[in-house]
């Protein structure tokens, strides 16, 4: 896997995946950003939650749940002194659909969390990464 990341003014960034995808990041005002696209660390977060989604997805669709929307809200404490490495994750799955077992949910996001989900587990080396659930009926 091969990614660039380019600068482009201030401290904005553009970064390019090797699938051909761009996203903008930038830093905060006081730091010289324009606030034109997310933070880097906030990409680290969101990167987690989409790795831990596609999974659980995944897991569930092979289960043959009839998932019909999915939300995962994550929120995170940093390290107070540099490096500001995240200390604490909690990812909060919402999960809509049609009959759906909640022990198969539970063990989709178990899978994910120890097994899968490469970024949950890179991350829990320095944060502990907690998961819950709940589910709504479509």
């Amino acid at each position: 896997m091969k990614a660039r990341v380019k600068w482009i003014d201030g401290v904005a960034m553009l970064g390019e995946s090797a699938s051909g995808h761009g996203v903008v990041m930038d830093g905060p005002p006081d730091l010289g950003g324009r606030n034109v696209g997310v933070r880097p660390m906030e990409m680290l977060l969101l990167g987690m939650g989409g790795c831990t989604q596609f999974d659980v997805l995944l897991i569930l669709r092979k289960a043959r749940q009839e998932v019909t929307d999915c939300v995962v809200e994550l929120e995170a404490e940093r390290a107070e002194s540099d490096p500001k490495v995240f200390t604490r994750i909690h990812a909060h799955f919402i999960v809509t659909g049609k009959g759906l077992d909640p022990k198969r949910v539970e063990k989709a996001i178990q899978l994910s969390a120890e097994k899968y989900c490469s970024a949950s587990i890179m991350l829990g080396a320095t944060a502990t990464v907690t998961h819950d659930f709940e589910l709504r009926e479509a």
